[in-house]
């Protein structure tokens, strides 16, 4: 039995296109859970009897929360499916080629000190030229030998094959791959010592701050206000101490903003909490971290990192 192999694709898929390909794939099963879900709710619509067009005998109480009892469990696998694909689209958006720029380089260590140098020793006496030796006596030379008659010239061999290889054709030059966002300017902070975090408080960051000209950061070190209107890219990660239902999120002026929330679920218990999105801020703009949802009270850090937030402008 032959071990299985992968098919020959021609041309190569390129990474960004790999990357693509998979968004794609998350919005199609989006969009296959929606029609799901719309079907759930035609059926509850049909037991009520309040769908257009269509009408049947009247439901008993125990067959309506019998369906009720479904289409329960049908959310309960739509918000598990949810989890799975919001990670799928973090790990991909996670793989993008883009890099940020080189942190400072740090500064030259002291040079050692020079060793003395050792002195010059004294030049020994040149040694006596030794007496050049006598020259032999040349031997007499010895006759020649008659010359042989030069023999028949063999017929020409077959010419040899042109050992020389031959220059395929040149390939198609590729099309120029697209041109990656252009950072303008970026702003890091970070939180490296053991922190407690109340239920629904921000996240200090005090730690290896990197600030940019427009960007600023609040005497409490909660608060990243922008002074340049435009398009922001805002990633955060969060390690906890242990794993928790705690949930963290991005809010705009004191708001939460839409898709920038991981966590938070009772059933779902996570020590990781990690988030990448783009937003469009205006001028004086401010863009906090929070931690939400913890029924069980304070949210500890750990250290070295415990939690961090970059911001980077792209327009």
């Amino acid at each position: 039995m032959s071990l299985p192999s992968f098919p020959n694709i021609d041309p190569p898929i390129q990474r960004e296109n790999a990357v693509n390909q998979i968004l794609s794939s998350i919005a199609m099963e989006e969009l296959g859970l929606s029609h799901i879900l719309n079907a759930e709710g035609e059926k509850l619509q049909y037991i009520l009897g309040t769908l257009p067009g269509l009408s049947g005998p009247a439901a008993a109480v125990e067959e309506v929360l019998t369906a009720n009892e479904s289409v329960r469990d049908l959310l309960k696998t739509a918000v598990q499916n949810q989890l799975f694909l919001k990670s799928k689209m973090q790990e991909a958006l996670e793989a993008s080629p883009m890099q940020g720029p080189s942190g400072p380089t740090g500064p030259a260590g002291p040079a050692g000190a020079a060793g003395a140098t050792g002195a010059t020793g004294a030049a020994g006496p040149a040694g006596a030229a030794g007496a050049a030796g006598a020259t032999g006596p040349t031997g007499p030379a010895g006759p020649t030998g008659p010359t042989g008659p030069t023999g028949a010239t063999g017929p020409e061999g077959p010419a040899g094959p042109d050992l020389a290889g031959k220059n395929g054709p040149t390939g198609p030059t590729g099309p120029t791959g697209p041109t990656g966002p252009i950072i303008i300017e970026y702003a890091y902070a970070a939180n490296t010592g053991a922190a407690a975090i109340p239920v629904n408080g921000l996240v200090p960051l005090p730690s290896n701050q990197v600030k940019a000209k427009s960007i600023t950061i609040s005497p409490d070190n909660t608060k990243f206000t922008v002074k340049t209107s435009g398009v922001y890219q805002v990633g955060y990660v969060i390690n906890t101490d242990k794993a928790l239902t705690a949930g963290a999120r991005l809010l705009v002026n004191g708001e939460p903003r839409e898709g920038s929330a991981v966590g938070g679920i009772a059933s779902l218990s996570l020590n990781r909490l990690s988030n990448e999105v783009l937003l469009r801020l205006d001028n004086n703009d401010e863009v906090s971290l929070q931690m939400f949802n913890n029924p069980l009270g304070t949210v500890l850090l750990p250290a070295p990192v415990g939690a961090s937030l970059r911001i980077v402008r792209l327009s």
